[in-house]
Protein backbone atom coordinates (compact mmCIF):
# COMPACT_ATOMS: atom_id res chain seq x y z
CA UNK A 1 0.00 0.00 0.00
CA UNK A 2 1.34 3.82 -1.23
CA UNK A 3 1.43 6.23 1.58
CA UNK A 4 2.20 10.07 1.82
CA UNK A 5 4.51 10.48 4.16
CA UNK A 6 5.40 14.03 6.28
CA UNK A 7 9.05 14.19 6.84
CA UNK A 8 9.04 17.08 10.04
CA UNK A 9 12.50 16.08 11.51
CA UNK A 10 14.11 16.29 7.88
CA UNK A 11 12.77 19.31 6.58
CA UNK A 12 13.47 21.85 5.12
CA UNK A 13 16.86 20.57 4.24
CA UNK A 14 15.83 22.31 0.39
CA UNK A 15 15.40 25.53 2.22
CA UNK A 16 19.32 25.05 3.77
CA UNK A 17 20.82 24.36 0.26
CA UNK A 18 18.81 27.22 -1.02
CA UNK A 19 20.21 30.16 1.68
CA UNK A 20 24.28 28.31 0.88
CA UNK A 21 23.93 28.92 -2.93
CA UNK A 22 22.11 32.35 -2.42
CA UNK A 23 25.20 33.15 0.10
CA UNK A 24 27.43 31.89 -2.81
CA UNK A 25 26.57 34.40 -4.94
CA UNK A 26 26.50 37.03 -2.54
CA UNK A 27 30.18 36.15 -2.14
CA UNK A 28 30.52 36.39 -5.85
CA UNK A 29 29.28 40.00 -5.73
CA UNK A 30 31.20 41.11 -2.41
CA UNK A 31 34.51 39.52 -4.48
CA UNK A 32 33.40 41.87 -7.69
CA UNK A 33 32.79 45.06 -5.71
CA UNK A 34 35.81 44.61 -3.54
CA UNK A 35 38.61 44.22 -6.63
CA UNK A 36 36.77 47.18 -7.73
CA UNK A 37 37.22 48.96 -4.23
CA UNK A 38 40.42 47.95 -3.69
CA UNK A 39 42.33 48.33 -7.02
CA UNK A 40 39.84 50.83 -9.27
CA UNK A 41 43.26 51.91 -11.47
CA UNK A 42 43.41 48.08 -12.68
CA UNK A 43 40.08 46.92 -12.77
CA UNK A 44 38.59 49.40 -14.94
CA UNK A 45 38.00 46.99 -17.38
CA UNK A 46 36.91 44.33 -15.17
CA UNK A 47 34.43 46.20 -13.52
CA UNK A 48 31.91 46.18 -15.97
CA UNK A 49 27.79 45.31 -16.07
CA UNK A 50 28.99 42.66 -18.83
CA UNK A 51 31.77 41.09 -17.08
CA UNK A 52 29.43 41.59 -13.80
CA UNK A 53 26.72 39.55 -15.20
CA UNK A 54 29.10 36.71 -16.77
CA UNK A 55 30.59 35.97 -13.21
CA UNK A 56 26.85 35.49 -12.02
CA UNK A 57 25.88 33.21 -15.06
CA UNK A 58 29.48 31.56 -15.00
CA UNK A 59 28.38 30.30 -11.35
CA UNK A 60 24.99 28.93 -12.31
CA UNK A 61 26.30 25.18 -13.54
CA UNK A 62 29.08 25.03 -10.63
CA UNK A 63 26.43 25.97 -7.52
CA UNK A 64 24.27 22.26 -9.85
CA UNK A 65 27.61 20.35 -10.09
CA UNK A 66 29.00 20.77 -6.14
CA UNK A 67 25.82 21.60 -4.46
CA UNK A 68 25.55 17.78 -3.34
CA UNK A 69 28.68 19.21 -0.77
CA UNK A 70 26.15 20.59 1.27
CA UNK A 71 23.84 17.35 1.98
CA UNK A 72 26.76 15.42 3.15
CA UNK A 73 26.07 15.36 6.82
CA UNK A 74 29.54 13.38 7.55
CA UNK A 75 32.84 15.65 6.29
CA UNK A 76 36.03 16.98 7.24
CA UNK A 77 36.56 20.54 6.76
CA UNK A 78 39.71 19.81 4.68
CA UNK A 79 37.48 17.96 2.25
CA UNK A 80 34.99 20.84 2.06
CA UNK A 81 38.30 23.04 1.04
CA UNK A 82 39.18 20.27 -1.19
CA UNK A 83 35.76 20.44 -3.00
CA UNK A 84 36.02 24.67 -2.71
CA UNK A 85 39.18 24.45 -4.78
CA UNK A 86 37.47 22.52 -7.42
CA UNK A 87 34.69 24.40 -8.00
CA UNK A 88 36.59 27.60 -8.07
CA UNK A 89 38.86 26.22 -11.16
CA UNK A 90 35.23 24.56 -12.96
CA UNK A 91 34.12 28.29 -12.25
CA UNK A 92 37.33 30.30 -13.73
CA UNK A 93 36.84 27.71 -16.72
CA UNK A 94 33.42 28.56 -17.47
CA UNK A 95 33.96 32.05 -17.17
CA UNK A 96 37.07 32.42 -19.64
CA UNK A 97 35.08 30.05 -21.77
CA UNK A 98 32.15 32.75 -21.83
CA UNK A 99 34.16 35.63 -22.42
CA UNK A 100 35.94 34.29 -25.23
CA UNK A 101 32.66 32.66 -26.87
CA UNK A 102 31.51 36.28 -26.54
CA UNK A 103 34.73 38.10 -27.49
CA UNK A 104 34.42 40.63 -24.42
CA UNK A 105 37.28 40.61 -21.49
CA UNK A 106 40.04 41.18 -23.92
CA UNK A 107 41.62 44.18 -21.88
CA UNK A 108 41.00 42.23 -18.56
CA UNK A 109 44.56 42.02 -16.71
CA UNK A 110 45.82 38.76 -15.78
CA UNK A 111 46.54 40.10 -12.33
CA UNK A 112 42.86 41.06 -11.90
CA UNK A 113 41.66 37.97 -12.45
CA UNK A 114 44.01 36.12 -10.15
CA UNK A 115 42.96 38.96 -7.42
CA UNK A 116 39.12 38.61 -7.88
CA UNK A 117 39.05 34.70 -8.01
CA UNK A 118 41.65 34.10 -5.17
CA UNK A 119 39.35 36.56 -3.22
CA UNK A 120 36.47 34.69 -3.95
CA UNK A 121 38.14 31.64 -3.16
CA UNK A 122 38.87 32.93 0.20
CA UNK A 123 35.74 34.07 0.82
CA UNK A 124 34.04 30.90 -0.35
CA UNK A 125 36.20 28.61 2.13
CA UNK A 126 35.02 30.74 5.45
CA UNK A 127 31.39 30.90 3.96
CA UNK A 128 31.35 27.08 3.56
CA UNK A 129 33.46 26.52 6.57
CA UNK A 130 31.10 28.69 9.08
CA UNK A 131 27.80 27.26 7.21
CA UNK A 132 28.96 23.90 8.22
CA UNK A 133 29.69 24.79 11.66
CA UNK A 134 25.98 26.89 12.08
CA UNK A 135 24.73 23.74 10.49
CA UNK A 136 26.04 21.78 13.27
CA UNK A 137 24.93 23.64 15.68
CA UNK A 138 21.45 23.82 14.27
CA UNK A 139 21.11 19.79 14.65
CA UNK A 140 22.43 19.75 17.74
CA UNK A 141 19.86 21.81 19.46
CA UNK A 142 17.33 19.22 17.45
CA UNK A 143 16.38 20.92 14.11
CA UNK A 144 16.98 19.20 10.60
CA UNK A 145 17.30 15.64 11.45
CA UNK A 146 16.74 12.82 10.13
CA UNK A 147 15.00 9.51 11.95
CA UNK A 148 16.90 6.45 11.03
CA UNK A 149 16.42 2.76 11.83
CA UNK A 150 18.88 -0.35 11.35
CA UNK A 151 17.47 -3.65 10.39
CA UNK A 152 20.46 -5.93 11.74
CA UNK A 153 22.29 -5.76 14.65
CA UNK A 154 24.93 -7.78 13.84
CA UNK A 155 28.85 -6.69 14.43
CA UNK A 156 28.06 -4.00 11.13
CA UNK A 157 24.56 -3.01 12.22
CA UNK A 158 26.84 -1.81 15.51
CA UNK A 159 29.77 0.27 13.83
CA UNK A 160 27.13 1.58 11.38
CA UNK A 161 25.30 3.05 14.80
CA UNK A 162 28.08 4.26 16.81
CA UNK A 163 29.34 6.23 13.80
CA UNK A 164 25.58 7.84 13.28
CA UNK A 165 25.83 8.55 16.82
CA UNK A 166 29.40 9.65 17.10
CA UNK A 167 28.42 13.50 16.78
CA UNK A 168 25.34 15.02 17.40
CA UNK A 169 26.17 17.35 14.71
CA UNK A 170 25.58 14.80 12.00
CA UNK A 171 22.02 15.30 12.60
CA UNK A 172 20.87 11.64 12.64
CA UNK A 173 18.06 10.53 14.93
CA UNK A 174 18.06 7.14 16.06
CA UNK A 175 15.09 5.21 16.50
CA UNK A 176 16.73 1.68 17.17
CA UNK A 177 17.62 -1.46 15.59
CA UNK A 178 15.67 -4.59 14.14
CA UNK A 179 16.67 -7.94 14.46
CA UNK A 180 15.08 -11.46 14.03
CA UNK A 181 17.49 -12.57 16.52
CA UNK A 182 15.05 -11.47 19.78
CA UNK A 183 17.85 -12.49 22.55
CA UNK A 184 20.00 -9.29 21.42
CA UNK A 185 16.98 -6.84 22.72
CA UNK A 186 19.17 -7.30 26.23
CA UNK A 187 22.38 -6.13 24.62
CA UNK A 188 21.71 -3.52 22.00
CA UNK A 189 21.02 0.05 22.31
CA UNK A 190 16.53 0.73 21.29
CA UNK A 191 15.42 -2.81 20.36
CA UNK A 192 12.38 -2.42 18.39
CA UNK A 193 11.21 -5.92 17.08
CA UNK A 194 11.80 -8.49 14.48
CA UNK A 195 12.23 -7.67 10.53
CA UNK A 196 8.90 -8.24 9.58
CA UNK A 197 7.83 -5.37 11.92
CA UNK A 198 9.97 -3.03 9.86
CA UNK A 199 7.58 -1.75 7.60
CA UNK A 200 4.87 -0.74 9.93
CA UNK A 201 7.19 1.09 12.42
CA UNK A 202 8.52 2.93 9.60
CA UNK A 203 5.14 4.48 8.58
CA UNK A 204 4.14 5.07 11.63
CA UNK A 205 6.91 7.19 12.79
CA UNK A 206 7.82 9.02 9.60
CA UNK A 207 11.19 7.33 9.16
CA UNK A 208 13.36 9.17 6.68
CA UNK A 209 16.14 6.25 6.02
CA UNK A 210 16.40 2.78 6.55
CA UNK A 211 19.96 1.03 6.65
CA UNK A 212 19.99 -2.71 6.07
CA UNK A 213 22.71 -4.45 7.54
CA UNK A 214 21.72 -7.97 7.30
CA UNK A 215 23.90 -10.48 5.92
CA UNK A 216 23.91 -11.15 2.16
CA UNK A 217 22.08 -14.65 2.56
CA UNK A 218 19.12 -13.38 4.08
CA UNK A 219 18.43 -12.03 -0.10
CA UNK A 220 14.59 -12.30 0.38
CA UNK A 221 13.94 -10.09 3.02
CA UNK A 222 16.64 -7.09 1.25
CA UNK A 223 14.51 -7.58 -1.53
CA UNK A 224 11.45 -6.96 0.51
CA UNK A 225 12.82 -4.21 2.10
CA UNK A 226 14.21 -2.43 -0.80
CA UNK A 227 10.61 -2.72 -2.48
CA UNK A 228 9.30 -1.33 0.35
CA UNK A 229 11.09 1.66 0.91
CA UNK A 230 11.22 2.57 -3.05
CA UNK A 231 7.04 2.37 -2.74
CA UNK A 232 7.03 4.43 0.48
CA UNK A 233 9.84 7.20 -0.24
CA UNK A 234 12.26 6.14 2.25
CA UNK A 235 15.59 6.47 1.68
CA UNK A 236 17.19 2.80 1.40
CA UNK A 237 21.08 2.00 2.15
CA UNK A 238 22.72 -1.39 2.07
CA UNK A 239 25.34 -1.58 4.52
CA UNK A 240 27.71 -4.47 3.25
CA UNK A 241 28.93 -7.22 5.26
CA UNK A 242 32.66 -6.47 4.44
CA UNK A 243 32.97 -3.95 6.98
CA UNK A 244 33.28 -6.53 8.79
CA UNK A 245 36.83 -7.41 8.12
CA UNK A 246 37.99 -4.27 5.77
CA UNK A 247 38.00 -0.89 8.31
CA UNK A 248 38.12 1.44 5.46
CA UNK A 249 36.36 3.60 3.04
CA UNK A 250 36.27 1.32 -0.04
CA UNK A 251 36.18 2.73 -3.91
CA UNK A 252 33.73 1.91 -5.96
CA UNK A 253 34.14 1.49 -9.89
CA UNK A 254 32.65 -0.14 -12.52
CA UNK A 255 34.45 -2.88 -14.76
CA UNK A 256 32.44 -3.04 -17.80
CA UNK A 257 29.11 -4.14 -16.29
CA UNK A 258 30.56 -5.33 -12.75
CA UNK A 259 30.74 -3.50 -9.65
CA UNK A 260 33.99 -3.69 -8.09
CA UNK A 261 35.24 -2.27 -4.76
CA UNK A 262 38.74 -1.75 -4.18
CA UNK A 263 40.48 -1.95 -0.58
CA UNK A 264 42.11 1.22 -0.78
CA UNK A 265 41.99 4.51 -2.69
CA UNK A 266 44.95 6.55 -2.75
CA UNK A 267 44.99 10.23 -3.65
CA UNK A 268 48.93 10.02 -4.35
CA UNK A 269 48.37 7.70 -7.14
CA UNK A 270 47.55 10.46 -9.35
CA UNK A 271 50.92 11.95 -11.35
CA UNK A 272 49.86 15.31 -10.87
CA UNK A 273 48.58 15.39 -7.06
CA UNK A 274 52.31 14.00 -6.53
CA UNK A 275 53.77 16.59 -8.35
CA UNK A 276 52.08 19.46 -6.53
CA UNK A 277 53.15 17.54 -3.29
CA UNK A 278 56.50 17.38 -4.40
CA UNK A 279 56.58 20.68 -5.61
CA UNK A 280 55.47 21.94 -2.35
CA UNK A 281 58.08 19.82 0.00
CA UNK A 282 60.93 21.61 -2.12
CA UNK A 283 59.62 25.01 -1.57
CA UNK A 284 59.27 24.52 1.77
CA UNK A 285 62.53 22.52 2.44
CA UNK A 286 64.57 25.28 0.24
CA UNK A 287 62.43 28.24 2.34
CA UNK A 288 64.07 26.30 5.84
CA UNK A 289 67.45 25.71 4.06
CA UNK A 290 67.73 29.62 2.96
CA UNK A 291 67.33 30.22 7.12
CA UNK A 292 69.87 27.39 7.96
CA UNK A 293 72.49 29.07 9.03
CA UNK A 294 69.68 31.29 11.67
CA UNK A 295 68.99 27.87 13.41
CA UNK A 296 71.77 25.91 12.15
CA UNK A 297 75.18 27.21 14.21
CA UNK A 298 72.96 27.98 17.86
CA UNK A 299 71.33 25.09 18.13
CA UNK A 300 75.37 23.15 16.65
CA UNK A 301 77.01 25.25 19.42
CA UNK A 302 74.33 24.12 21.76
CA UNK A 303 75.00 20.52 21.16
CA UNK A 304 78.40 20.28 20.92
CA UNK A 305 78.50 21.53 24.30
CA UNK A 306 75.92 19.69 26.15
CA UNK A 307 77.98 16.56 25.76
CA UNK A 308 80.78 15.15 23.44
CA UNK A 309 80.34 13.84 20.06
CA UNK A 310 78.61 15.01 16.49
CA UNK A 311 76.28 17.26 16.19
CA UNK A 312 74.07 15.89 13.98
CA UNK A 313 72.81 12.27 14.94
CA UNK A 314 72.58 10.00 11.37
CA UNK A 315 70.39 6.23 11.51
CA UNK A 316 69.32 4.43 8.85
CA UNK A 317 65.33 4.52 8.33
CA UNK A 318 62.71 2.71 6.21
CA UNK A 319 61.51 5.07 3.43
CA UNK A 320 59.08 4.95 0.19
CA UNK A 321 58.25 1.23 -0.29
CA UNK A 322 60.78 0.16 2.00
CA UNK A 323 63.78 1.32 0.73
CA UNK A 324 66.03 2.63 3.71
CA UNK A 325 67.99 5.94 3.86
CA UNK A 326 70.30 8.16 5.78
CA UNK A 327 67.76 10.54 8.44
CA UNK A 328 69.37 13.52 10.00
CA UNK A 329 68.72 14.94 13.17
CA UNK A 330 70.57 16.93 15.86
CA UNK A 331 71.61 14.66 18.63
CA UNK A 332 69.80 14.55 21.61
CA UNK A 333 71.36 11.89 23.60
CA UNK A 334 75.10 11.15 24.42
CA UNK A 335 76.75 8.33 22.29
CA UNK A 336 75.34 5.00 23.25
CA UNK A 337 75.22 1.78 21.81
CA UNK A 338 71.71 1.16 21.70
CA UNK A 339 70.56 3.70 19.71
CA UNK A 340 69.49 1.74 16.50
CA UNK A 341 67.52 -0.03 18.35
CA UNK A 342 65.75 0.90 21.62
CA UNK A 343 63.58 4.08 21.80
CA UNK A 344 63.78 6.53 23.91
CA UNK A 345 61.48 6.29 27.36
CA UNK A 346 60.37 9.06 29.72
CA UNK A 347 63.40 9.97 31.78
CA UNK A 348 66.18 8.41 29.37
CA UNK A 349 69.15 8.73 31.19
CA UNK A 350 70.87 8.35 27.80
CA UNK A 351 68.84 12.11 26.42
CA UNK A 352 70.69 15.15 27.35
CA UNK A 353 68.89 18.31 29.22
CA UNK A 354 69.79 20.32 26.02
CA UNK A 355 68.19 17.17 24.12
CA UNK A 356 64.86 17.15 26.19
CA UNK A 357 63.80 20.78 25.05
CA UNK A 358 65.13 19.82 21.90
CA UNK A 359 62.25 16.77 21.68
CA UNK A 360 59.98 18.68 23.53
CA UNK A 361 60.22 21.53 20.79
CA UNK A 362 60.45 19.18 17.57
CA UNK A 363 63.69 21.31 16.94
CA UNK A 364 65.81 18.26 16.44
CA UNK A 365 64.17 17.09 13.83
CA UNK A 366 65.11 20.55 11.80
CA UNK A 367 67.97 19.17 9.85
CA UNK A 368 65.50 16.42 8.13
CA UNK A 369 64.53 19.50 5.56
CA UNK A 370 67.77 18.04 3.80
CA UNK A 371 65.80 14.53 3.94
CA UNK A 372 63.02 16.75 2.24
CA UNK A 373 64.91 18.78 -0.34
CA UNK A 374 66.71 15.37 -1.76
CA UNK A 375 63.51 13.62 -1.75
CA UNK A 376 63.73 10.87 0.64
CA UNK A 377 60.98 12.41 3.02
CA UNK A 378 58.01 14.67 2.49
CA UNK A 379 57.34 17.28 4.73
CA UNK A 380 53.77 15.89 6.25
CA UNK A 381 53.72 11.64 5.91
CA UNK A 382 54.23 8.79 8.03
CA UNK A 383 57.05 9.01 10.51
CA UNK A 384 60.40 6.74 9.91
CA UNK A 385 60.84 3.98 11.97
CA UNK A 386 64.41 2.52 12.58
CA UNK A 387 64.94 -0.10 10.29
CA UNK A 388 64.92 -2.99 13.46
CA UNK A 389 61.46 -1.46 14.23
CA UNK A 390 60.45 -2.07 10.76
CA UNK A 391 61.50 -5.83 10.57
CA UNK A 392 59.24 -6.12 14.02
CA UNK A 393 56.57 -4.65 13.91
CA UNK A 394 55.76 -6.15 10.40
CA UNK A 395 55.43 -9.10 11.22
CA UNK A 396 52.78 -8.83 14.55
CA UNK A 397 50.70 -5.51 12.64
CA UNK A 398 49.09 -6.53 9.33
CA UNK A 399 49.12 -2.98 7.47
CA UNK A 400 52.34 -1.52 9.15
CA UNK A 401 53.80 -1.69 5.68
CA UNK A 402 50.91 -0.33 4.00
CA UNK A 403 52.50 3.11 5.42
CA UNK A 404 55.13 2.59 3.63
CA UNK A 405 53.04 3.50 0.18
CA UNK A 406 54.08 7.08 0.60
CA UNK A 407 57.37 9.07 1.51
CA UNK A 408 57.93 9.54 5.28
CA UNK A 409 57.58 12.76 6.82
CA UNK A 410 59.02 15.25 9.28
CA UNK A 411 55.41 15.60 10.86
CA UNK A 412 52.23 13.19 10.01
CA UNK A 413 48.57 12.31 11.44
CA UNK A 414 49.30 10.24 13.69
CA UNK A 415 51.75 12.33 15.80
CA UNK A 416 49.17 15.68 15.95
CA UNK A 417 46.71 12.70 17.39
CA UNK A 418 49.02 12.17 19.94
CA UNK A 419 50.64 8.96 18.61
CA UNK A 420 54.29 10.09 18.83
CA UNK A 421 57.31 8.88 20.95
CA UNK A 422 57.68 5.60 22.72
CA UNK A 423 55.30 2.99 22.19
CA UNK A 424 55.68 0.79 25.12
CA UNK A 425 52.56 -1.22 24.19
CA UNK A 426 51.71 -3.30 20.70
CA UNK A 427 48.35 -1.29 20.83
CA UNK A 428 50.18 2.14 20.55
CA UNK A 429 52.04 1.10 17.25
CA UNK A 430 48.31 0.00 16.10
CA UNK A 431 47.58 3.46 16.55
CA UNK A 432 49.61 4.83 15.01
CA UNK A 433 49.81 3.06 11.62
CA UNK A 434 45.87 3.44 11.88
CA UNK A 435 46.37 6.99 11.91
CA UNK A 436 49.27 7.01 9.39
CA UNK A 437 46.85 4.45 6.90
CA UNK A 438 43.98 6.88 7.59
CA UNK A 439 46.20 10.04 6.25
CA UNK A 440 47.61 7.81 2.99
CA UNK A 441 43.63 7.14 1.95
CA UNK A 442 42.21 10.12 2.82
CA UNK A 443 45.04 13.22 1.50
CA UNK A 444 44.44 16.24 0.12
CA UNK A 445 46.94 19.14 -0.17
CA UNK A 446 44.40 21.06 3.16
CA UNK A 447 45.01 18.31 4.89
CA UNK A 448 49.10 18.21 5.25
CA UNK A 449 48.33 22.47 5.59
CA UNK A 450 46.63 20.80 8.83
CA UNK A 451 48.72 18.95 9.85
CA UNK A 452 51.53 21.47 10.03
CA UNK A 453 50.10 24.08 11.75
CA UNK A 454 48.49 21.66 14.33
CA UNK A 455 52.61 20.66 14.56
CA UNK A 456 53.53 24.15 14.98
CA UNK A 457 50.93 24.66 17.71
CA UNK A 458 51.72 21.05 19.76
CA UNK A 459 55.65 22.41 19.07
CA UNK A 460 54.96 26.06 20.95
CA UNK A 461 52.22 24.40 23.54
CA UNK A 462 54.57 21.04 24.21
CA UNK A 463 53.71 17.72 23.59
CA UNK A 464 53.62 15.36 26.66
CA UNK A 465 55.10 11.93 24.78
CA UNK A 466 57.91 13.96 23.39
CA UNK A 467 60.85 13.15 25.33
Amino acid sequence: MLMIRNNNGGGYGYLIRILITVIDFLCINMAFFLIWFIFPDSSQDFCSKIIWLLLNISYLPVAYIFSNIHNNRMIHIDWVLVVALRSVAVYFVIFLSLLTFLKVGDDILPITLLRYFGLFFALLCLWWIISRKFLKYYRRKGYNFRRVVIVGAGRTGIMLYNALKSDEGYGYRFLGFFDDNEKLKRSIPSYLGTVSEVEKFVLENDVDELYCALPGSQDEKILRLMKFSEQNMVRFYIVPEINRYVFKRMHYQMLGGVPVLSIREESLEHPILRLLKRFFDLLFSSVMLVLFPLWLLPISLAVKVSSPGPVFFKQKRTGFKGKEFTCYKFRTMKVNKESDSVQATKGDSRVTKLGRFLRRTSLDELPQFINVFLGDMSVVGPRPHMIKHTEDYSKMIDRYMVRHMVKPGLTGWAQVNGYRGETKELWQMEKRVEYDVWYIENWNFWLDIKIIFLTVFNAIKGEKNAF
